[in-house]
Formats: structure tokens, C-alpha cells, sequence
């Protein structure tokens, strides 16, 4: 048995899979907001998934954050209460086995590249479309975290268009906006409203979209355009088999038809034949991902080896 367990901004939500990756059992409860109040949480819903079962031979968990690839915190995005700590440690000292800690959207990757849309595929790069913009790599099965932990972190990049305008980012690193805010869900709503639209939420463009609303077809044509430009930069450095897409805007069906068409004309060979797919497991995918990680054995002298 494997267990994952994700531990987000409001929630802190496990689940148990056998051998062949089916669900077993699920727990779902609000994050606590307390270092030895996690440990406690954690402990708990370990327990609880192994009633009267096997027992699970290590635990993976997935947090929002760069995680090294020692399983430690450099940082962590909206859980305070966690940074600068020895998470993995007193886990595994109050679990009595090996913890592996490691980024959500390293997670939802490694979830979709084992047995969800990018199954099969040796290179697997796995894009978050939301509220903001996040990547991760996988390849032949295993989170490439790199050097700085930041393998992947493609939506933290300039924008690719020279002059383009744009928005500031949060991350404060470029005038002119990073990736994230030309292909997150508030782009999309901009693009429509300053075609005429007015306001919407992304959910609400696309449906209209498909409804006949042109406003909203031109504004997912123009974001997909800035799509395929965006990921034509990832197949010209990775050269990916399959690009996996999650998050809110990975719903738009449009973009798996528009995204392809519109590549060729940004990467370094005209007819990638990089597959993009929509993830199979959609917000589940970085809780499975966590309960696929690998925990490094406890060495003798009490920490991972």
C-alpha cells in the first residue's frame, strides 16, 4: 500500500492506493495551522488509513513550495507555520519509517507521467493553468528537482515577446510580467473584457465560448496563441513526448485542438510531434503523485540517507 497525503493552503487532504494504483481509502480535513499541529494531523490520518490493513512502507507528501531533492522546505507558499522547519525529520521519527517530501506540481507530474495522460512517455512535462502558472518535469518516471529546486518552474520566466507589455508579477522580478500572467485565469479575463465581453471568469469565457459567444472564442484563440508560444519554448529545450495539462484552464477543450496548430510556428522544428493532453486525474493528480514518491530509507543515525 502506498499512502500520499497533501497538505495546501485550507486543506490537508490523503489518500491510500494498492499495488496497481487503485484508490483504497480517502481523508479530507482542514490544514492545521500549527507545526506539532501537522505532525499530529499527519500521524492521525496515517493511522486511520491503515486500520485493520497493511501497512504502508513509507509516506510521500506534497506541499506547495520549492523541496529540495533531500526532501527539505526552502520554501513554502501560504503554510508559515512550516517553513524553516525539520518537517521530514520529526515525521519520520513520530512515523517510524521514511517521509518524502516534494513540490505540488512535482507531484501532479509524476502522478500523470505513471498512470494518468502522460503514461508511456519517457519525457513528461506537466503545466498548472489557474490562478497562477507552475511545471514540472518527469523523466523515465522520476521528478527531475534540480540543482536549486526549481526544475520546471517555467511560469517564472520573462514572457518571450520582447516589448510586449503586460502586467507586473507578483513574484516583483519583471516589469513586463512573467509567463504566468499572460496564461493564468485573470489573463483570459482581461483578453475578453478589453474585447467587449465585459467581466467573466475563465469557467464562464469558456462556456460561453461554446455557446457561439465570439468575444470568447477570439479571447481562447489569442490565449491560445500565447500558449503555443509559451510551450513552444519548453519542446525546444526538452523536447517533452507529452506536455500534460492541468489546473482551471485545462478544461478549455479548444486549447488541445489550438495549442498544436499554432506551435510549430514558435519552435525549432515546424511539426513538433509532442503530444498535449489533458491530465487524467485533474486535481486529484497531486495527490496520487504524492503517494508515488519514493522515500529514501532511514539511515542509523535517524535521518534519510
Amino acid at each position: 500500500m502506498r499512502i500520499g497525503i497533501d497538505i495546501g493552503g485550507t486543506k490537508l487532504a490523503a489518500i491510500a492506493l494498492d499495488a496497481d494504483g487503485r484508490e483504497r481509502a480517502r481523508l479530507r480535513q482542514p490544514v492545521p495551522t500549527s507545526f506539532d499541529d501537522v505532525i499530529d494531523a499527519v500521524a492521525d490520518v496515517v493511522d486511520r488509513l491503515e486500520a485493520g490493513g497493511a501497512r504502508a512502507p513509507g509516506v510521500g507528501i506534497s506541499l506547495p513550495g520549492i523541496i529540495t531533492r533531500d526532501h527539505e522546505i526552502s520554501m513554502i507558499v501560504n503554510l508559515p507555520w512550516l517553513e524553516g522547519t525539520p518537517l521530514r525529520q520529526v515525521l519520520e521519527a513520530r512515523l517510524g519509517r521514511p517521509v518524502a517530501l516534494a513540490n505540488d506540481a512535482n507531484c501532479f507530474a509524476l502522478s500523470e507521467a505513471t498512470d494518468g495522460a502522460g503514461r508511456g512517455a519517457e519525457v513528461v512535462f506537466g503545466v498548472i493553468l489557474g490562478t497562477g502558472v507552475g511545471g514540472a518535469l518527469v523523466v523515465r518516471g522520476e521528478i527531475v528537482v534540480g540543482a536549486n529546486a526549481t526544475a520546471g518552474e517555467w511560469g517564472h520566466n520573462p514572457w518571450p515577446t520582447p516589448g510586449a507589455g503586460g502586467v507586473p508579477c507578483t513574484c516583483g522580478r519583471f516589469a513586463q510580467g512573467c509567463v504566468e500572467t499572460w496564461l493564468n485565469g485573470a489573463a483570459l479575463a482581461r483578453d475578453y473584457a478589453a474585447l467587449g465581453g465585459g467581466e467573466a471568469t475563465a469557467e464562464d469565457i469558456a462556456a460561453r465560448a461554446e455557446a457561439g459567444d465570439a468575444q470568447a472564442a477570439d479571447a481562447i484563440a489569442r490565449y491560445a496563441e500565447r500558449l503555443a508560444q509559451a510551450l513552444a519554448a519548453v519542446i525546444n529545450m526538452l523536447d517533452p513526448d507529452a506536455i500534460v495539462l492541468g489546473g482551471g484552464l485545462s478544461k478549455i477543450g479548444a486549447l488541445y485542438r489550438l495549442v498544436p496548430a499554432a506551435w510549430g510556428k514558435h519552435a525549432s522544428v515546424a511539426r513538433p510531434v509532442t503530444r498535449l493532453v489533458r491530465a487524467r486525474f485533474g486535481p486529484e493528480s497531486g495527490l496520487r503523485g504524492a503517494a508515488r514518491l519514493s522515500p529514501k530509507p532511514i539511515s542509523a543515525a535517524g535521518g534519510s540517507s
